[in-house]
């Protein structure tokens, strides 16, 4: 079986904002969609260690920043590659605003936003679907979202270090942080991304 086969799926990139008592935070989501259309209704799904999901269930809100193909590899990495239990995602980044729910989102490598309030939630085991009316959205560019396609094409970073003759290392399909060695540890965690060890490939010299 190839895992690389679920990269051939059409599906966008956002950033997920919410708060809740205070604390902001963002991070990034591939799993917006648009569920009915009367009423206007979207869905998303988060991985419940995410802190930004633990916002969206305790405030019953949330936005989500479209991204577009001129968004760089710093945003995802800034939304992306740290833990909002950690790091105040939104100190210091100038590149928001909020939105009349109070949350903020995100003004540069967007072409849009949406903010809805959460209807109904679907407990999936990791994750949570959130099922929400849509509140407010706007146009912010005309510039083509970003797939996640595009994302593995044009944005992922693409490490030089290549595995030499006999020897072996193992790659991120995320982020593309390189693990030296002829063994990857099944409880291995990216230092960059922080995804699992199933989401690296191993290349071989």
């Amino acid at each position: 079986m190839n895992k690389k086969t679920m990269y051939n799926l059409t599906y966008g990139l956002f950033v997920l904002t919410s708060a809740h008592e205070g604390k902001d935070s963002g991070c990034i989501v591939n799993t917006a969609a648009q569920v009915t259309s009367e009423p206007n209704r979207i869905s998303i799904t988060v991985n419940k260690a995410n802190f930004t999901h633990d916002l969206v269930r305790d405030s019953g809100k949330f936005n989500i920043s479209i991204l577009s193909e001129e968004a760089g590899f710093d945003i995802y990495k800034h939304f992306g590659f740290q833990s909002g239990r950690t790091v105040d995602k939104f100190s210091g980044f100038e590149n928001c605003k909020r939105s009349g729910n109070g949350l903020y989102y995100i003004t540069a490598g967007t072409n849009g936003f949406i903010g809805a309030e959460v209807e109904q939630t679907v407990d999936l085991g990791s994750h949570t679907m959130f099922i929400a009316s849509v509140k407010e959205m706007e146009i912010l560019s005309e510039i083509p979202s970003a797939t996640y396609a595009y994302y593995q094409s044009a944005v992922k970073l693409r490490p030089e270090q290549t595995a030499s003759a006999g020897k072996t290392v193992w790659r991120c399909t995320v982020c593309g942080y390189v693990y030296e060695g002829e063994e990857l540890p099944e409880d291995y965690i990216c230092p960059l991304c922080k995804h699992p060890a199933s989401d690296f490939e191993k290349v071989t010299g």
